[in-house]
């Protein structure tokens, strides 16, 4: 692994950390923008739209399967700034989320956007860098960036 994937997965878990931690000591909630942002400190014991709420154990397991698959797929990928940054978001977000998890039992999340009165699940620094990290390995993918390897079996099985 790079230097650049490794610093970048480095400050996405310590901002997410620090930010869950004040966020958490002073049990915030404070609207930023009226019926948009909101800083709202919540608990969450399940993943996204509090699926699979109150089996912690099993997302832990999903979380250290993922850390390792993210881990060895990036070594099917050009080593270029996209890539870098792709997976320095993915093993920066899962990292914190899983330090959640592990010590607290549970993710803290406090990032409340309402958008067209959708309200949606609130989130964290961790859960926008893992998206923004998979986005951007998709983009990736599109583009072609998997090393020479992996580039010319997917061009032999387009011209079939």
């Amino acid at each position: 692994m790079n230097k650049k994937k490794t610093i970048l997965a480095i400050i996405i878990f310590v901002v997410d950390q620090i930010l869950k931690s004040i966020v958490q000591l002073n049990n915030v909630n404070i609207s930023i923008i009226d019926n948009f942002f909101r800083l709202t400190y919540y608990q969450n014991t399940g993943a996204a739209w509090s699926i699979l709420e109150g089996h912690g154990y099993m997302l832990i397991l999903i979380s250290i399967i993922m850390l390792v698959l993210v881990f060895n797929m990036m070594y099917s990928y050009e080593d270029n700034n996209l890539n870098n940054t792709a997976f320095g978001l993915l093993l920066g977000g899962i990292l914190g989320n899983l330090c959640d998890r592990v010590f607290y039992g549970m993710v803290r999340d406090f990032i409340d956007i309402r958008i067209f009165g959708y309200e949606f699940p609130v989130f964290n620094i961790a859960d926008m860098a893992i998206v923004i990290g998979v986005l951007l390995i998709l983009i990736s993918t599109v583009k072609g960036d998997l090393k020479n390897g992996n580039r010319s079996k997917r061009k032999l099985d387009k011209n079939r």
